[in-house]
């Protein structure tokens, strides 16, 4: 399937400044499969070595020097196989696992740059938050989203679909219920690229259903092994608390709603584990919303959650599939839990805040685009009514707002109104009305 990631990965290759990469990203999004494909197409060889379940002799050559020389020579053996710096994708994958492997990277930026190395891991940021001899500035960097839904509709055949939007954003064509239809697929599919791919070969959501619960127990079970007992259960009660956390419409995080009770001091690492381990997005309260940088304006102590993968967020909701079958109005139904979620992952690569007044308006996304600060609205369906905007717009007089809703794509009085199923368009439409 085609990962726009791949294009950033060419990139890598070709730089002046290339280093050892390490790619981020929860389980399951596709990192192995991704760094492989890179190989097979852009290499003329692949050294693949799996950290998470390697053979002895693998393992028994980070005990020793990790200098690269030593390094290459040993998995040449190990690989029976002619690594050739430039023309061979060297792959560390969960390198996590061992981290002498991880600590060899550095030698590999420092000693011998010619070599092609990869890393990647579910875990990496955890890891790198350890007391590790890991050094800044030593590697470069990439983080691996689960598929948004413009790579949804190319892994459903849609992509000349695409390309004709792409160059021409207009509502009029004649694919605006294959859209809606497919953005109603994807938010229950998800983006997880194992599920894309079940659901494009077989159009089951019992089988998507079941792989989801698959990939939740892995999520839960990853909490246990890589934590102590205490720490793996406060995880799970924040982890499963999120469907609830957006239903009661709480304008943060609410730490009582993972346990009676409960403090922020006993819960933060909790959270900060998610965080790391990509399974959660963390969406701070900016205090100004006409004020740049944001960040200088954030209260990192007032903050919302997001699940990494909007599929896997209603599976944990246990929000049923005929609703889709039936075509039902999803988001009128549960009053927009879905349609944050959505927009949130569509806008990965941005970095998002949210602002609230003391009048209690809250906008759900605000963002800094070069020297102005744009509200980003999201409604659930056609009824756009939006108190929160209006007053965020007479306090700020922001240049441009936009907002999020099932209506076609309109700009009226710098407001601009974005289909839900047109948001993989999103940074060109941001440049052309800025």
């Amino acid at each position: 399937m085609k990962r726009k990631l791949m294009d950033e990965l060419k990139k890598w290759k070709v730089s002046k400044d290339r280093k050892p990469l390490l790619m981020k990203g929860a389980r399951q999004v596709g990192k192995t499969y991704l760094l492989q494909e890179f190989g097979r197409n852009e290499y003329d060889s692949v050294a693949y070595i799996n950290f998470q379940k390697p053979p002895a002799e693998i393992v028994e050559i980070f005990n020793g020097t990790i200098r690269p020389e030593r390094i290459i020579s040993n998995l040449e053996i190990a690989l029976n196989m002619e690594i050739v710096p430039g023309k061979t994708l060297i792959i560390f994958d969960e390198v996590q696992d061992v981290p002498r492997a991880l600590e060899s990277l550095k030698y590999f930026a420092e000693d011998a740059p010619e070599y092609h190395i990869v890393s990647s891991g579910s875990l990496l940021g955890i890891f790198l938050h350890k007391d590790t001899s890991f050094p800044v500035g030593m590697v470069n960097h990439l983080r691996l989203e689960p598929m948004d839904f413009e790579e949804f509709l190319i892994a459903k055949g849609e992509e000349r679909l695409v390309k004709a939007l792409h160059k021409e954003s207009s509502t009029s064509l004649p694919f605006r219920e294959k859209l809606v239809d497919a953005f109603r697929e994807y938010c229950f599919v998800g983006g997880m690229p194992r599920l894309v791919s079940d659901w494009v070969e077989n159009g089951n959501y019992n089988n998507v259903g079941q792989l989801q619960d698959e990939i939740l127990n892995d999520y839960r079970g990853d909490f246990s092994k890589h934590t102590d007992d205490m720490m793996a259960m406060r995880i799970r009660q924040v982890f499963d608390s999120l469907p609830a956390q957006f239903a009661k419409k709480n304008d943060k995080f609410v730490y009582g709603v993972a346990k009676a009770g409960a403090r922020a001091r006993e819960y933060e690492l909790a959270i900060e584990w998610l965080v790391d381990a990509g399974i959660v997005r963390r969406v701070v309260k900016v205090e100004r919303g006409d004020k740049i940088p944001l960040k200088a304006y954030q209260d990192r102590s007032t903050f919302k959650l997001y699940f990494v993968d909007i599929g896997l967020f209603c599976r944990l909701s246990e929000i049923p599939s005929d609703v889709i079958i039936k075509k039902e109005a999803i988001f009128n139904e549960f009053n927009g839990l879905i349609a944050e979620q959505f927009v949130l992952q569509q806008l990965a690569d941005h970095t998002l805040y949210y602002w609230t007044s003391q009048s209690e308006s809250e906008v759900d996304f605000v963002m800094q685009f070069e020297n102005q600060v744009i509200p980003v609205e999201v409604k659930s369906g056609t009824n756009v009514k939006a108190k929160s905007l209006k007053v965020y717009r007479e306090k700020y007089q922001p240049t441009l707002a936009i907002r999020f809703s099932l209506l076609d794509l309109v700009f009226n009085d710098g407001l601009l109104n974005i289909p839900l199923y047109y948001s993989f368009l999103f940074d060109s439409l941001l440049d052309y009305y800025t």
